[in-house]
């Protein structure tokens, strides 16, 4: 049986609960044992993004320390996981954290990767029936070079057709604090990427990221568009 500690992080704490329940629904079908440290806060990402690296240093020395114990460390977040894989290093170089964040970083994984490789699944029994599209967070594609993994896993949930849209790899828009400084510039992108997945003719568009979904959805929302953004765990736990 795989050990799992959850990651919840602050958007999906905040704004999409059920995605992160959904995300647990899924892990325990696998046969993994999921525990929950109610202890846990940010990853510290939001700080260190606004160029605050002594706050977000303060904030990751606690995510280590929460998620110190055993087993795999699993989040609903590209961007999240993407952040302490790549920059706690960084962080915490020639310090008295540095072997613990080694430690963290190595067991850290987005929720799609852990599902397809470290579980091996490509299949959970999913039904969700429509046409969808998929759209590629940064995080996830970027940071930690997750692309076949979400797709494989949607191509295989039962009465979903999957449709490519031209805009994949397209950043939304949204890039935290980027949204509210260069807001023109961030609808504009959340333009672009909606409107090529309309022109598949999905009804939903799915990601790995909740963030890129509150962007994404605001701007459907806004102009009143006939299509709505899932997070993948929502949809793999669908239908059963």
């Amino acid at each position: 049986m795989y050990q799992v500690q959850l990651f919840i992080p602050c958007f999906v704490d905040q704004l999409y609960p059920e995605t992160g329940m959904n995300m647990v629904k899924v892990l325990e079908k696998l046969g993994c044992n999921v525990t929950y440290n109610a202890k846990q806060t940010c990853c510290g990402q939001p700080a260190f993004n606004a160029g605050y690296w002594d706050e977000a240093k303060s904030v990751a020395d606690k995510f280590l320390k929460d998620f110190s114990g055993e087993g795999y460390i699993v989040g609903p977040s590209g961007s999240c996981t993407g952040y302490v894989r790549n920059y706690y290093d960084r962080m915490f170089d020639n310090s008295s954290g540095h072997l613990l964040s080694n430690q963290v970083r190595g067991k850290m994984f987005e929720f799609t990767e852990f599902l397809t490789e470290v579980l091996k699944v490509d299949n959970v029994g999913a039904v969700l029936n429509g046409k969808a599209t998929y759209h590629d967070a940064c995080g996830a594609l970027r940071e930690c070079g997750i692309k076949q993994g979400p797709r494989k896993l949607l191509q295989n949930v039962k009465g979903l057709e999957i449709v490519e849209m031209k805009e994949a790899e397209t950043c939304c828009g949204f890039g935290g604090t980027f949204a509210v400084k260069y807001e023109p510039i961030s609808l504009g992108m959340a333009q672009t990427k909606v409107q090529s997945a309309l022109d598949t003719g999905a009804k939903y568009m799915i990601s790995t990221d909740v963030s890129c979904m509150m962007h994404i959805q605001g701007y459907i929302n806004k102009n009143n568009l006939p299509i709505q953004t899932l997070h993948i765990a929502d949809v793999l736990a669908s239908g059963w």
